[in-house]
């Protein structure tokens, strides 16, 4: 079976992080983004994965060829010189996909249990185009509602921001096509959500699969970590040996690199993962935070709801908070107060940042 996994552009909103590295390979729970896709993938039997790319696709490359031989999968890319939408890719990689056989496709930013096998077996079900999951929200008003038959799972409309309650289920950014799809879909910038998918609607040709569990698109630094933190709560529920034992100075759920350095007096968690070769001095507080790889943290410093960046330094006695985000290799001096700042990479910093702003 195959897969296309829809990796788009320049990851803008992940910023400072994606000036750095693409976006599907920043380390979300100290694994690149799209890994967790890949080998959810791999588990369902994909053994060909195409990655539609605009942006640094030899990057990508170098990082994900050791895992094709791992994971037992072929990846390759389909790089648009111009952006294509969510549906042009599909006519890009058309010879690939046309194999006769349902196909995975897939938003990368997207975080959840990826369950494919109950996708592949409902889609196998109903026998028609196309399959998309769908996820429950809390303020259906903001989002395009799914609305479908709950019985069959046939999808009757899409209803766009709607002002009167039709349904609170979303397009979850994961479906399944037979390859008939492909011939609705013509070599230029297409939305598959607007054009494609109301079409195939009206036509009877589109259902919908509920998405059980947690979901989030992790492509901005706030569900970035609001999604770290459904991800690791769902591994507690699970009791997973992924997760770093709880103990003093642990509270769960943490996952923490085997090479971390922890020194004494600290309290780590809840929600808080720590990156390879990372140094977090006595008496640091952290929760809710991402520490990507070969980070330092200073003694005494507290820090809550912040991604901290690759080779970054955080000095004594800091506090940080709101969602700041630094980039790679950044320095934060001792004392300082950071609320809310995105510091793009290789900044020093000697004053507080009292309120949110992008330090360039």
């Amino acid at each position: 079976m195959k897969a296309l996994i829809l990796v788009g552009g320049f990851g803008t909103r992940l910023r400072p992080l994606t000036l750095s590295v693409p976006k599907p390979i920043v380390e979300f729970a100290n694994k690149a983004m799209i890994l967790h896709q890949i080998e959810a993938l791999a588990k369902v039997g994909v053994n060909e994965i195409v990655l539609a790319v605009n942006y640094r696709p030899q990057l990508m490359s170098s990082y994900l060829q050791p895992y094709e031989a791992k994971l037992g999968v072929k990846i390759s890319y389909s790089h648009e010189t111009e952006p294509l939408g969510t549906a042009g890719p599909l006519a890009l990689a058309r010879d690939i996909l046309d194999d006769g056989e349902p196909f995975f496709v897939l938003n990368s930013d997207i975080i959840c249990e990826f369950p494919f096998e109950e996708l592949l077996k409902f889609h196998r079900s109903h026998g028609k185009e196309g399959t998309i999951m769908v996820t429950k929200v809390e303020e259906p008003s903001k989002y395009g509602v799914v609305v479908y038959d709950q019985a069959t799972g046939r999808i009757q409309q899409f209803v766009e921001k709607p002002q009167v309650y039709v349904g609170n289920r979303i397009n979850a950014g994961i479906y399944i096509f037979n390859p008939a799809v492909l011939h609705r879909i013509e070599l230029k910038p297409t939305s598959i959500e607007k054009e494609i998918f109301p079409k195939m609607a009206e036509q009877q040709q589109l259902f919908a699969l509920p998405l059980e569990g947690y979901w989030m698109d992790v492509g901005q630094p706030k569900d970035f970590l609001a999604g770290m933190s459904l991800y690791l709560t769902n591994l507690k529920s699970k009791s997973s040996d992924l997760l770093t034992p709880s103990g003093p100075g642990i509270v769960s759920p943490v996952l923490i690199d085997p090479t971390a350095v922890i020194k004494e007096g600290c309290v780590i968690g809840p929600n808080v993962t720590i990156g390879p070769n990372c140094v977090i001095n006595s008496g640091v507080r952290l929760r809710d935070t991402t520490i990507l790889e070969g980070v330092t943290v200073g003694a005494n410093s507290w820090i809550k709801s912040s991604i901290i960046g690759w080779q970054s330094s955080v000095g004594k006695w800091v506090r940080m908070e709101n969602t700041s985000v630094l980039g790679q290799d950044v320095h934060i001096a001792d004392e300082l107060y950071i609320n809310g700042g995105k510091i793009l990479p290789h900044k020093s910093i000697s004053t507080s940042i009292p309120e949110p702003e992008i330090i360039m």
